[in-house]
């Protein structure tokens, strides 16, 4: 059997943190703010917390859990429809995202179309010049 050691100095183990609501969505847009930055790792270091804390307290926020809470309030599971409201709404921000994507690439293919109309009209417009204007091929040919 294994027993856990004291740590040095004489003091036994940590006791459990806690956050406040408040604390929680501060540290979580510290959080994504690092992790905007590429920065998400040093800031959970820093802060000693992990990432699955940072994915529990987003779901919890964006549920509606965390906003109007007092300090000393706990903050339970989510209710079924407090769920299904965050479920969507994480949907909604994968269709938000897709749907950005798909416009880019709309717009994209727009200009390459035009591009390639452009062209096309350039070439019509080359071959009805009479030779006796058009320049020498010089590739060797005729």
């Amino acid at each position: 059997m294994s027993r856990r050691k004291p740590r040095e100095g004489g003091q036994g183990p940590r006791p459990r943190r806690s956050f406040t609501p408040a604390q929680k969505l501060e540290l979580l847009a510290g959080y994504e703010q690092a992790a905007a930055l590429g920065e998400g790792g040093a800031f959970l270091r820093r802060e000693g917390l992990y990432s699955s804390l940072i994915t529990e307290w987003r779901k919890a926020r964006d549920g509606g859990l965390l906003q109007g809470k007092d300090a000393g309030e706990s903050v339970g599971r989510p209710t079924p429809e407090q769920a299904e409201i965050a479920r969507l709404k994480r949907e909604l921000a994968v269709k938000d995202r897709k749907l950005a994507t798909t416009e880019a690439a709309l717009e994209i293919m727009g200009k390459a179309h035009k591009l390639l109309e452009a062209i096309s009209e350039s070439e019509a417009e080359q071959q009805q010049i009479p030779d006796a204007f058009r320049r020498p091929n010089r590739r060797g040919g005729s």
